[in-house]
């Protein structure tokens, strides 16, 4: 049955909107919006002063839930697709570290076999952060696995996916990177750059393959000279690149999501979590692939080495962040963790705003930006 959202304010495509009516079709789609002036007839359900914005897409997790994607255990994944409704996510991409060759294998054939099967957060496809990286800047990967780009290794895992292996994070200065990329975006494949010891130029040869987003930028790359401006000055300067970045407060301060946000315009920034399994669970002692971590003051780090290992960060409370950190507006937010992420990953179509014909996959937000309900395909599925 049809239903119209009354609420103070909708976060749409194009435009925010103040008081009105959202139309959400008997099929589970958005429909049209109406003003306050032109009240619908039909059911209302009502809501105040409360925000209505898209779901939120995360396109780089690894865990929730003491679960952890490279696990390769489709009925854990699929209980992270439902625990992820809590963190406003409707969408995402299961993200896997550093492994075997067969390893990375079961877990296309977990997430490919089952594809569409998903009871909460709608899978968009599988990222595979790694394994051609460098070693300098491995961060929480592990260095046993890490060697240069093939293709023909990829098209075994695209095949064991069933075609949804469509996102991989790179290290641009391993051998053979370049031409990896090319070949990888004629497919369909977004690269992305990252865990990276490159200069300026190696990044930007990579960019000009086709590589067109940076990993969890800051993290896992040499730092921005005046000299020698590496990762992070190509990520500042290459036209038409899409930067993740993680703003848990830990992984980067502030000013430096500020800055990146100022180069880059909120157009180009996606907000990342980096999850690990310890997402949404107690402090505590976890495994991160193969690598022992440990829990403890809004952070997962090694137990050797001591380094950051992902996060526990949850997609809703990235955006109440930049907000509560004055560095974007609630509108550059929202966008910065929905449509961002789906035109990074050339999906803006079907996902990522709230246009009719869409799925009505939508949040209820507060007015301090935190999270009061989620709703996928009209109905809703987690109330705060």
């Amino acid at each position: 049955m049809a239903y119209y959202i009354h609420a103070a304010k909708f976060f749409l495509k194009n435009t925010t909107e103040t008081n009105g009516y959202l139309e959400i079709t008997d099929d589970g789609k958005f429909g049209s919006y109406y003003p306050e002036s032109e009240k619908p007839a039909g059911k209302i359900v009502e809501y105040g002063d409360k925000w209505v914005a898209p779901g939120l897409f995360d396109t780089h997790i690894h865990g929730l839930l003491g679960h952890d994607v490279t696990d390769g255990d489709w009925d854990a994944i699929n209980e992270m697709s439902e625990g992820l409704l809590k963190a406003g996510v409707t969408s995402w991409l299961p993200t896997t570290v550093t492994a075997s060759f067969d390893q990375l294998n079961n877990v296309c054939k977990a997430i490919g076999d089952h594809q569409g099967q998903e009871t909460g957060a709608k899978i968009r496809g599988i990222h595979f952060e790694g394994p051609y990286f460098t070693e300098e800047h491995k961060g929480a990967q592990d260095p046993k696995y890490l060697r240069d780009p093939d293709i023909d290794e990829f098209h075994k895992w695209q095949a064991s996916a069933h075609g949804l292996l469509n996102k991989i994070s790179i290290a641009p200065e391993r051998k053979g990177a370049a031409e990896f990329t090319r070949q990888a975006v004629e497919e369909g494949v977004v690269v992305s750059i990252g865990h990276s010891s490159a200069t300026y130029e190696q990044a930007k040869r990579c960019i000009e393959a086709g590589a067109s987003m940076f990993t969890h930028t800051y993290n896992g790359m040499n730092e921005f000279g005046h000299r020698d401006p590496g990762m992070v000055g190509a990520a500042y300067t290459m036209d038409d690149t899409t930067c993740e970045i993680i703003c848990d407060g830990h992984h980067n301060a502030p000013a430096a999501v500020r800055v990146l946000i100022d180069q880059k315009t909120p157009d180009n920034v996606a907000l990342v979590t980096d999850c690990m399994r310890a997402g949404l669970m107690p402090d505590g002692d976890y495994m991160l692939g193969e690598l022992e971590v440990y829990v403890k003051d809004d952070m997962a780090r090694l137990k050797v080495g001591d380094n950051l290992a992902g996060s526990i960060l949850l997609l809703k409370d990235a955006l109440k962040n930049v907000v509560d950190w004055n560095i974007a507006t609630p509108e550059e937010a929202v966008r910065m963790g929905s449509l961002v992420p789906a035109k990074s990953m050339h999906m803006e179509n079907k996902v990522g705003s709230i246009v009719p014909g869409a799925d009505a996959d939508f949040l209820i937000l507060n007015p301090d930006m935190t999270l009061s309900e989620t709703y996928l395909d009209g109905k809703s599925r987690y109330q705060a």
